[in-house]
């Protein structure tokens, strides 16, 4: 092959990590792929076809001379792309990789179960109480909400199921999260840390939007009550759902924490430390 090819395919392969990575995407041998980069061997006109269209450029164009080439490339953004959206290169993997180091061990201490409760932004007037689990895998911390009501209709029980990610920042604890039977819904929300040896509760501010046609986006205080490290989940279910904010099951202290109620001078809507 001509020197030019040899040099085009060599600039081609220097937009990924490394040669290997080009002959694992590619699923070619190797030692083959170094002789097509040293001039030794000529591709098959198939294997020509997969290089083209792996890179993105024509048969034509790869075998252009060397400089002009390079002008072609540079305006080219396919490349980048390509190489971007390998499972290695994703845009996000850095930042979280950067969240795991600022979170991690003071969130240990938090791994377990909870109830939480918040002023129902489906149907305003209730409250709702959902579970909550918190654990640790790996490096990363996950949670899950599982949400239980009841239809008032036909008393039919829904589920709902969020997946999410916990840090701890400095000195609160971001949860983010998605609704995964529907896939309509994220919800984000902040607590305030215990500075006390046992957990009892958390609170702090959750956002999202509400389950009615609306889809209002609203923010609501939210209380979290810690069960234990191990519960029975059925049983712990079975007291999830809506329930009137003045019902005998609902502690009078836990009520008033989770009423979204503004003081005269404040400018936004805050969170209440416990």
């Amino acid at each position: 092959m001509n020197e030019d090819f040899c040099r085009n395919l060599r600039l081609l392969c220097s937009y990924y990590k490394s040669i290997a990575e080009v002959c694992r995407l590619l699923k070619l041998n190797r030692p083959q792929f170094n002789r097509y980069l040293a001039g030794r061997g000529k591709p098959s006109t198939s294997t020509m076809r997969q290089l083209c269209d792996f890179f993105g450029v024509e048969e034509h164009e790869i075998l252009m001379p060397h400089d002009q080439f390079q002008r072609l490339i540079r305006v080219r953004p396919k490349l980048q792309l390509q190489q971007s959206n390998t499972p290695q290169e994703l845009p996000e993997t850095p930042h979280l990789q950067s969240l795991r180091q600022y979170s991690g061990a003071p969130l240990d201490k938090y791994l377990g179960y909870y109830f939480e409760y918040y002023l129902s932004m489906a149907c305003p007037g209730k409250l709702l109480r959902t579970l909550i689990c918190i654990e640790r895998q790996g490096d990363q911390v996950y949670y899950q909400r599982t949400e239980r009501l009841r239809e008032e209709t036909d008393g039919k029980v829904s589920h709902g199921r969020y997946l999410g990610m916990v840090h701890f920042l400095t000195d609160r604890i971001f949860m983010s999260d998605y609704e995964t039977i529907t896939g309509n819904e994220m919800t984000q929300t902040i607590l305030f840390p215990s500075f006390r040896n046992r957990i009892t509760r958390l609170s702090g501010l959750r956002i999202g939007v509400s389950g009615s046609g609306e889809r209002m986006p609203c923010c609501a205080r939210v209380i979290y009550e810690y069960l234990g490290p191990q519960i029975d989940i059925h049983k712990a279910l079975r007291l999830c759902g809506l329930y009137d904010p003045y019902s005998p099951d609902i502690d009078p202290t836990l009520r008033e924490a989770v009423f979204n109620r503004m003081g005269s001078h404040d400018w936004h809507f805050r969170g209440l430390p416990i």
